[in-house]
């Protein structure tokens, strides 16, 4: 018996670890599995549509550009894409869903890794669907109206458009690490987007020198600069201060958060 005994404490059992692939895998199925996160994910494609719709029908024969219909379709994805990346990191604990996650995988730094890249994987699926129905509601409205083709977007523009908009979906990843809390991140998300901006700008306009120092510490600010075209190396630069300063710091610092966190 007691030789039974011993053997049983001396015994080990090898779990497997969860391949990352896998873990991805469960996170998108996730993304499509409750009604809210499928009919948010289907107002990409449904706001994409109405936006061409829209551009097709009233804006002005000059304007019918494929940078047009691009900026038409990629504004509301740069505003749902980060909502997206909030609820993902937020479920766990606003459903409860986390003691079962984190159970099953109980690396949690391999879940938000997983989260992330499956967030990152439907923003550059988004973005690929706005650059086609872009191109196929210029190609529509142009020979509507009879105007001639105007292909106004680089790829390198493309490639800035893209990062613009993973920064903002980096932003929301980073906000529901730091609150855990799904209401909570959004309004906070929302006054890092909406609010903070209109102060900055009265800022620049009333004090100059804020307007001098804006492009260092603004992250929306340079974001901006990224739909727009063609960088410079100080806006590059600009970049990297900004992101590191509102994206990487507070986002070592949630993931440390989240490492901690009570889980129930």
């Amino acid at each position: 018996m007691t030789t039974t005994i011993e053997g049983l404490r001396d015994r080990r059992t090898d779990f497997r670890r969860v391949p990352l692939v896998r873990a991805v895998r469960v996170e998108l199925r996730k993304m499509f599995d409750t009604r809210s996160g499928f009919w948010l994910l289907a107002s990409i494609a449904i706001t994409g549509l109405l936006a061409t719709v829209a551009t097709i029908a009233f804006a002005p024969d000059k304007d019918l550009t494929y940078y047009t219909f691009a900026t038409a379709i990629g504004f509301p994805i740069t505003v749902i894409l980060p909502i997206i990346a909030v609820l993902s990191i937020t479920g766990e604990w606003s459903q409860r869903s986390g003691l079962t996650t984190f159970t099953l995988v109980p690396n949690r730094r391999q879940v938000i890794l997983a989260k992330t890249i499956s967030s990152i994987t439907v923003a550059i699926a988004s973005m690929l669907f706005a650059f086609v129905i872009g191109a196929l509601g210029n190609v529509a409205a142009t020979s509507i109206a009879g105007t001639s083709l105007v292909w106004d977007v680089s790829i390198a523009h493309g490639l800035t458009i893209v990062l613009g908009n993973l920064i903002g979906l980096l932003t929301g990843t980073m906000l529901g690490m730091l609150i855990r809390n799904s209401p909570a991140a959004l309004v906070a998300y929302f006054v890092y987007a909406l609010l903070l901006p209109n102060i900055a700008e009265l800022l620049a306009t009333s004090q100059p020198s804020f307007r001098d120092l804006r492009p260092w510490v603004d992250l929306n600010f340079t974001q901006a600069a990224l739909f727009e075209g063609a960088m410079s190396g100080a806006q590059w630069a600009h970049i990297a201060v900004t992101a590191a300063t509102w994206l990487v710091l507070p986002g070592i610092f949630g993931l440390r958060q989240v490492m901690r966190a009570e889980v129930k």
